[in-house]
Formats: C-alpha cells, structure tokens, sequence
C-alpha cells in the first residue's frame, strides 16, 4: 500500500539541495509525483507530492527531518473525494501596481467559489514608461457552470483599470 505525502520545503537556497530530497525519497522507495519550486531572495521554497510505501513512510519523514538548513513540512494528501465538477482555467492580470491587488483577485475569486491552483505574481517596469507594473499568472478551478466571459467582466469590474484575460486549459 502506497502512501501518498505532500511535502513544503524551505531553506537557504543551495546547490544540490532539490537532489538531498529527491534522493531520500528515492532510497526509501518513493516517487516524485509533481512538485512547484522557486527561489525568491536568496531562500528556497517549493512544495512537492510524492508517493511511498505505507511501512517506508516513517523512515523517509525521519531522514527529512535531518537534513540540516532545510525546513520540512509533511501532510498525507487528503484530496477531497466527490469534488464538484470544475474546469481548468488560465488567468492573467497585468496594470499598474498598487497595495491590495493579491487581496482584491483571491477575494473576487473566492466569491465566485472559484480555487486558486497556482499563483505566480511580480512587478516589473513598464518597456516606455518606466511605471512599476503588477503581473499575475493563475490557474484557477473554476465550477462547469460560470461564464467565462461573465467571469472575466466582473474582475474587471472589481480590479479597476487592470486587464484581465481568462481562457480554458486544455
């Protein structure tokens, strides 16, 4: 029986640090299944879903727990059975920065009863102005039932003089 573990790491980045985890997971007979990683100001984040035999469980959570620098976090994967139907929608959100625009997406959003998948956000200079701009990148798990160009109007609606584009994932 296998189970099935998702994992936050964090640390000061380094090199061969992803290869310490994946290699205790190997050598206690896991399988990486996915995983999302970065590295944002010097330090180390990523979260990662592997699956392990049941009685190598254990073993493979102790030899995490001493790798030295890093901060692991291990939770069984308790995926929700009998989800209601849902489609996979991309969403991006460009204009100009200001404080409160991470709250006003994820409120907008949990509104509709729509889940943020991935989220991935910066803020760069614009090519002629020089002005800071805010960029977002989402997948997001929209209910079958909404509109999408419904969907995209009400942002816009909310996330004033920003542009929003929306479409289905393949």
């Amino acid at each position: 029986m296998q189970a099935t573990l998702v994992m936050t790491v964090i640390g000061a980045d380094r090199t061969g640090l992803v290869e310490s985890v994946a290699r205790l997971v190997a050598e206690h007979g896991g399988n990486w299944l996915e995983s999302r990683m970065c590295r944002l100001g010097g330090e180390f984040a990523g979260i990662v879903r592997v699956a392990v035999p049941k009685p190598r469980q254990q073993a493979l959570e102790t030899a995490l727990g001493e790798l030295a620098g890093l901060t692991i976090v291990v939770h069984e994967d308790e995926s929700p059975a009998g989800a209601a139907p849902a489609v996979l929608v991309s969403l991006e959100v460009v204009g100009q920065d200001r404080p409160g625009i991470v709250r006003e997406i994820t409120r907008a959003l949990s509104a509709q009863g729509i889940n943020v998948e991935e989220l991935a956000t910066e803020c760069v200079s614009a090519p002629m102005s020089g002005e800071t701009l805010f960029q977002a990148r989402a997948k997001i798990l929209v209910p079958a039932g909404v509109v999408l160009d419904n969907l995209r109007q009400m942002l816009e609606g909310v996330l004033s003089g920003l542009t929003v584009e929306l479409s289905r994932i393949k």
